[in-house]
């Protein structure tokens, strides 16, 4: 993982924090950031002043989150170039355009929208840090988390809590309300628990359509 958590001791702490975690569960790795506030959630209280949030795939939706928050750490998946199951940070203004550059996927558009209207109203958060894992696979619906993907959700949530221990936030073992959270049939241990072998549903397409598949 490349990171940089370095503060600016001269900056004041942050009085509010937004973290939020976006993707498309049913779309494998593209749940990544997802799973992240996710397990957040289930395993590290957190003061009130900060705010966990799923974003999903709600795109400028979020803005009114954004404008709220002078800090925020997103979770996401992201095509850095790098090796599948890669983990790294970005800080500040690499952030939103790193995500201008590579879109990946239609919910990554819209939230390079949602911060460049945030930035255009002069209601951005002022500190913006991007944890992003590097996806093994993206076209499998109805898919799970790669074993790649989902062993940096631990290495994720350790970023995250040292950029805000950087930030005077105090984290402990414990819960955290999540707004936004999917149906209970959609966390992670369920989904997966419960996805259909490859026998029972199709995975990759029907063979009358798409003949050169291999494995149909």
């Amino acid at each position: 993982m490349q990171a940089d958590l370095r503060a600016d001791p001269r900056a004041p702490l942050p009085e509010t924090v937004l973290i939020l975690g976006i993707g498309n569960v049913l779309w494998a790795d593209e749940g990544f950031g997802v799973r992240c506030v996710e397990e957040l959630a289930e395993t590290v209280a957190l003061p009130a002043h900060v705010r966990l949030l799923d974003g999903g795939t709600q795109g400028l939706y979020l803005l009114p989150f954004l404008e709220e928050a002078q800090a925020m750490i997103i979770f996401d998946a992201i095509d850095f170039g790098l090796a599948p199951g890669t983990l790294k940070v970005l800080r500040d203004g690499e952030v939103p355009a790193f995500m201008g550059a590579k879109k990946m996927s239609l919910h990554q558009t819209g939230f390079q929208d949602v911060i460049a209207t945030a930035e255009l109203l002069g209601r951005a958060p002022e500190r913006m840090v991007l944890i992003g894992c590097q996806p093994v696979e993206l076209e499998d619906y109805g898919g799970s988390l790669r074993p790649a993907v989902a062993a940096q959700i631990a290495p994720a949530l350790e970023a995250a809590r040292a950029q805000l221990g950087l930030w005077g936030v105090e984290t402990r073992p414990g819960t955290t309300p999540c707004e936004g959270r999917a149906d209970p049939s959609l966390t992670r241990a369920a989904y997966e628990a419960g996805r259909p072998s490859a026998d029972e549903a199709c995975r990759a397409g029907d063979a009358r359509f798409f003949p050169d598949q291999e494995g149909l």
